[in-house]
């Protein structure tokens, strides 16, 4: 036998201390913490750590009837040692032992705790306090505590929002309930079965039924809609009378099946619209030579009758990672063609001018390219810039559609933040694939999944759950009953026109996709393919190649 093994030291009383306490966290074990506590009084020089578990231990405990009454008494009798030792409570110290105080139904202390943290306090710093107000029925301290968390940025989720919906809804507060089903709707794409549960109750009340406006200017209520960014109004309750909530489901058309409701595709609002495109265009100019990206906000100014932007070199490099793929301008002019054939409009095509030089140097594309560049349809981006900038500008600020497999992921998107972005993406995103050298453009969602306030005051609400594709998803959907028999007539008016008019967009995807294109071995030529846009006045040119 080797004599190098050596056999293991016996642990320390602080390490077999430790280890001992590390197990009772992991289990959950009080009656066994309380026991180590005792035996270590005298022995070992309590840490921050050590009587943030012991805490951890008792906040876990009080959800246990039968362990409950001796966590809080031993909970609040380590806070009072971890004090008289003048160690300094930290964040988790301050959860766990406001955990302990809403256990007692002592809301204000939690909340007295929480506060004492400052800016450094968390979700769940302040969760105990207002889950406890919630819980003994007292809203408007609930609603204090909401406040305080907003003023110190701190984000509520939906478990926060879903317990100020529910006091909300046992007090009455109509006008508490309508700003937490907006705020649900802005904080959460889909509902929990126990918040559906809740909105249900409200709806089925005799309040529900009584409060709403009977009369309201429809105008501004569609204008609120636009600006807004489409699927709520924010005006109040619309309507009088009893509701009916029933479980429905949506059409892939975004129609909803009971109350044929159309739901929308959800934008942000007009005033995060123009701050999103500030803020890209700060970035650029930050990043960018700034009179090249000046240059060119003050061309799109000039010509802003753009429906779709085109970033060409995701669209011309798609699949072209292989022994003989290169820049494919075959791809990106079918993908051009396939845009203007569905709303007679041509897109802005982005496209890095070096890229831009070396195809014009080909005679089969040079035609082509310098129609599209007199024609305004292309756009060439300065030599030593990032096209990313001015793709993204220019989707934006125009408030149109953006052709793009690209997930926006990497540090430029980064830099703007995600807290409307992802919105953004939803409604304005076209990705696209090729089929047999047909483009296939996989448009923006006929609607969003998220809670929806229609002009006629009805709401629908997407419960949450795994689905195998939007339209088996379940909804809730809330009409007053006359509203509901309104768009029923409605529907039966226009349902032959639907019909007809759905042949009639068959028959044009059908011509669409008949026209043949050139191979990408091919001749392209320019001839038919840009087109002539509408007379404009003059504007000055493109910056010279």
């Amino acid at each position: 036998m080797d004599k190098a093994k050596k056999k293991k030291k016996n642990p320390t009383p602080e390490v077999q201390f430790r280890l001992s306490l590390d197990n009772c966290s992991k289990t959950k074990d009080l009656s066994t913490a309380i026991s180590l506590y005792e035996s270590a009084l005298s022995t070992i020089r309590f840490s921050n750590n050590h009587f943030n578990s012991f805490l951890y231990i008792c906040s876990n405990a009080v959800s246990d009837p039968s362990t409950k009454k001796p966590a809080i008494e031993f909970g609040f009798r380590i806070f009072d040692h971890m004090v008289s030792s003048n160690v300094t409570p930290n964040e988790a110290t301050v959860t766990a032992v406001a955990r302990l105080a809403a256990a007692t139904d002592d809301g204000d202390k939690a909340f007295e705790l929480a506060k004492g943290m400052g800016n450094c306090g968390k979700l769940r710093t302040y969760g105990p306090a207002l889950f406890c107000y919630c819980k003994m029925g007292e809203a408007d301290k609930a609603y204090q505590v909401e406040d305080h968390m907003r003023s110190i940025g701190l984000q509520l989720e939906e478990a926060e929002l879903v317990g100020l919906l529910k006091v909300s809804v046992e007090k009455e507060r109509e006008e508490k309930v309508y700003q937490y089903l907006h705020k649900l709707r802005m904080s959460v794409r889909s509902v929990s079965e126990s918040a559906a549960e809740i909105i249900h109750s409200w709806f089925g009340g005799e309040v529900a039924a009584k409060v709403g406006l009977s009369d309201w200017d429809m105008g501004q209520v569609k204008e609120a809609i636009l600006q807004n960014g489409g699927g709520w109004h924010g005006r109040g309750w619309l309507g009088k009378g009893k509701w009916t909530v029933q479980r429905s489901r949506i059409a892939p058309d975004g129609r909803c099946l009971t109350c044929r409701e159309q739901l929308v595709c959800v934008d942000i609002d007009k005033a995060e619209t123009e701050r999103f495109a500030e803020a890209v265009a700060s970035l650029a100019m930050e990043r960018e030579v700034h009179s090249n990206f000046k240059e060119f906000q003050d061309w799109l100014e000039q010509h802003s009758e753009y429906d779709a932007v085109v970033d060409a070199a995701n669209v011309g490099l798609y699949q072209q990672n292989f022994a003989e793929g290169g820049f494919s301008i075959a791809q990106l002019v079918i993908v051009v063609k396939e845009l203007h054939s569905r709303s007679n409009k041509w897109p802005l095509v982005v496209l890095h001018k070096k890229r831009l030089r070396a195809l014009l140097e080909d005679a089969c594309y040079r035609e082509l390219l310098e129609e599209w560049i007199n024609e305004k349809v292309l756009y060439g981006t300065p030599f030593g810039s990032n096209d990313d900038w001015y793709w993204l500008y220019a989707a934006v600020k125009r408030k149109c559609l953006l052709v793009t497999n690209d997930e926006m992921r990497d540090h430029i998107f980064e830099l703007l933040g995600s807290s409307f972005f992802a919105i953004w993406k939803e409604r304005h995103q076209v990705k696209y694939t090729f089929v047999k050298g047909e483009p296939k453009l996989l448009m923006p969602p006929t609607y969003s999944a998220v809670i929806q306030e229609s002009e006629n005051g009805s709401w629908h609400v997407p419960l949450s759950g795994e689905v195998a594709e939007e339209s088996s998803r379940i909804w809730l959907c809330i009409t007053r009953q006359a509203s509901c028999e309104s768009n029923n007539k409605q529907h039966a008016s226009v349902e032959a026109f639907e019909v007809s008019e759905l042949v009639c967009s068959d028959q044009i995807e059908d011509s669409c996709h008949s026209d043949s294109f050139a191979s990408q071995n091919g001749l392209i030529r320019c001839s038919g393919l840009a087109g002539k846009r509408k007379e404009r006045s003059p504007s000055p040119s493109h910056s010279s190649l």
